[in-house]
């Protein structure tokens, strides 16, 4: 052993698919008498404003090149960063990451002044991604503590688009991170106070937070309009109606998105016998569909359709080859690209302004 290193060398193991077990298996163990179907939840997937952060980032890459940073990732979406990192996207935690004078993307969950400011000290070029909704969040913030309200903050200490919503008013908010928390926290002036939140929540997680605070603090005032955005309501509302009918409910969305991790608590706390999230079809286990008559699917605000389609294609593999949608509001919002980027596109004869967001028009 003289000379050598005593440090033990790990070779990676390559990645063996995992040997699913046959239809035929799956039915055997539990079989299913009743017609196999999937309710197929629309609205789903992508959002106006991730539409808007994905095709800015794609759009940059086109115009100026790679590579282009993008401080956090874009949106919540593992396919969504992985297919841009191919494309020459780097992803960065903070703006001092990125090399003085290149080209910075903000993420559709917005920033705070501090991180606009450290990277005008760097000399970045910076491209704002943030969801107008995030935006409108954000406004409320100044606006509130410019009159010297203390705002109540509903949502998740750690998540991008509180850090950035907190940071326009540090002096004047408090997270409240759930209902309980609504019942411990203290203020300042309870007559002078109003609430805000984050706009991926759970809807009724939400307004159970306010109800308590509210009983706490009756001069509790409400934000001028909602601030949960009309998607993460959309896509909570479709799963409502789903839930009670579903045996199983997959929701596609990455672990790290919000809106994808309420949209599988929803569909249990509304009747679901099980739910499961998942990234990619090649997740799904197919023990989870023994004695299975009806599957929900559907999808966070920041997942591409290709891969509710690719778990659509294992589900029809094991006999759930009938797919009724179930439509419980049509989106047709759009949004134009961030003012930065449009400049730039005018100059290219690029005409690239509305996207193909979706917005808000609920069904009779």
């Amino acid at each position: 052993m003289d000379g050598m290193s005593s440090t033990p060398v790990l070779l990676s193991m390559p990645m063996v698919p995992r040997q699913r077990r046959s239809p035929e298996e799956v039915a055997a163990a539990a079989p299913v008498t009743a017609e196999k179907k999937v309710l197929l939840a629309a609205p789903r997937g992508y959002c106006a404003g991730v539409d808007r952060a994905v095709i800015a980032v794609e759009k940059a890459l086109e115009h100026y090149g790679a590579p282009v940073y993008v401080r956090k990732q874009i949106v919540h979406n593992r396919h969504v960063v992985e297919t841009l990192e191919q494309r020459g996207a780097v992803f960065v935690e903070e703006t001092d990451e990125v090399p003085e004078g290149a080209l910075v993307v903000f993420s559709a969950h917005g920033v705070s002044p501090a991180v606009v400011r450290s990277a005008e000290e760097r000399g970045l070029r910076t491209i704002d991604a943030t969801c107008p909704l995030v935006t409108k969040v954000h406004r409320e913030a100044v606006r509130f503590a410019r009159d010297d309200y203390e705002i109540l903050l509903i949502g998740h200490e750690g998540h991008e688009e509180v850090e950035g919503t907190y940071g326009e008013a540090p002096e004047n908010t408090q997270v409240v991170n759930s209902p309980e928390e609504a019942d411990t926290i203290q203020v300042k002036d309870p007559d002078k106070l109003i609430w805000l939140s984050q706009t991926t929540l759970s809807v009724d997680e939400t307004m159970d937070t306010v109800r308590r605070l509210r009983e706490r603090f009756p001069n509790l005032q409400d934000p001028p309009s909602d601030d949960i955005c009309y998607a993460t309501s959309n896509r909570q509302a479709a799963i409502k109606k789903i839930a009670p009918q579903a045996d199983l409910v997959i929701v596609v969305g990455s672990a790290n998105s919000s809106n994808s991790v309420r949209l599988m608590e929803v569909a249990l706390e509304y009747g679901a016998k099980a739910a499961h999230r998942v990234d990619f079809a090649n997740e799904v286990d197919e023990s989870w569909f023994e004695g299975v008559a009806t599957i929900g699917v559907t999808s966070g605000a920041s997942v591409p359709e290709i891969l509710v389609q690719d778990v659509l294609r294992l589900a029809a593999e094991y006999g759930y080859g009938t797919v009724e949608e179930i439509v419980t509001a049509e989106e047709d919002i759009l949004f134009s690209l961030p003012k930065e980027l449009r400049a730039t596109l005018k100059e290219h004869g690029d005409s690239s302004r509305g996207l193909g967001g979706r917005g808000q028009r609920p069904q009779a």
